[in-house]
């Protein structure tokens, strides 16, 4: 019948993926599952959905008529599911959050102090650069730098992440209070796909026509190059004062400060374990405030005259 969701869920994917293994892998199913249940709804429609091209299956006339209206089924459905995960008053379950690597970094020291009096609670870290879709589910919350001007997502300032420019000893004694001498070491960064990432900005307008000898698309990578005498770069402070065999460079770097924010779907924010881990987060960051900031006592520093000329 033609109010299958299944198949229609099918048909949706192909319809937006274009080719059966996308549609397949999307959906998590078998190549042939996707073939047959798009056969099904064409049985029960009458006519043909797709047109077979040789590089897609291009959606025909009667098709783009009938993708509106299961869109809107797609949302319902969306909706119905996150409505009902508030429906339970029980603090059990998991709770997925979506970071990226070097948020998962920070998360994953502080995991034990995280889940310290919610052990009833299962957290799955998901690490990405590209933003989880809350509402399919994707994921419970999102940490990111950015509030997405989207009506259906809550944001909640965590804190503001520090940064400066961090090398190994050897480095820091090559560094001779001008900006020439900084600029003449070797230089880690992010690649051009990432110059979005915290730093990058002024990064490039310190460095000029000068580029990084070794770029990557991972902040983690990134700060393993660093440690490993590669280069100097960018790294959240929280990263570079806890790490031994680095100094820190500079001073904190003003223009690459960034916000980090806590971001939920309105329809699960009351939702009781949710509820508990976004307080239990909001907890966290205030606690390691100063770790955060780049006030930790004790951090090796060097080059203070250039770091008050390039901050």
């Amino acid at each position: 019948m033609i109010g299958d969701w299944d198949n229609l869920r099918v048909f949706l994917a192909l319809a937006e993926e274009g080719s059966l293994t996308a549609a397949a892998k999307r959906l998590r199913v078998s190549h042939p599952t996707v073939a047959r249940r798009i056969k099904a709804l064409e049985d029960a429609v009458g006519t043909r959905l797709f047109d077979r091209l040789p590089d897609r299956f291009q959606p025909t006339e009667t098709a783009l008529e009938l993708l509106h209206d299961v869109k809107e089924m797609e949302r319902a459905s969306q909706s119905i599911g996150r409505r009902a995960a508030g429906l339970s008053g029980s603090h059990l379950g998991t709770v997925r959050i979506s970071v990226d690597e070097t948020m998962a970094d920070f998360l994953g020291r502080h995991l034990r102090r995280l889940r310290e009096n919610h052990q009833c609670i299962e957290f799955e870290i998901a690490v990405a650069h590209i933003s989880a879709n809350l509402s399919k589910r994707e994921a419970d919350l999102l940490i990111r730098s950015r509030v997405p001007d989207l009506a259906s997502i809550v944001g909640r300032k965590l804190g503001t992440f520090a940064h400066a420019v961090y090398g190994t000893g050897t480095f820091a004694e090559q560094i001779d209070g001008t900006d020439y001498a900084l600029k003449a070491l070797p230089w880690v960064g992010f690649d051009d796909e990432h110059s979005y990432m915290p730093g990058q900005t002024w990064q490039t307008s310190f460095l000029g026509n000068q580029r990084p000898v070794v770029r990557t698309n991972n902040g983690i990578v990134l700060a393993n190059a660093i440690r490993g005498g590669n280069g100097i770069g960018v790294l959240p402070c929280f990263l570079g004062d806890a790490d031994p065999a680095l100094v820190r460079l500079t001073s904190i770097l003003d223009e690459a400060r960034a916000d980090q924010w806590l971001l939920v779907h309105a329809d699960l924010r009351h939702v009781p374990r949710i509820r508990i881990v976004m307080d239990a987060l909001a907890q966290l960051f205030r606690a390691c405030r100063t770790e955060i900031e780049g006030q930790m006592p004790g951090g090796r520093q060097t080059g203070a005259a250039v770091a008050e000329r390039v901050a």
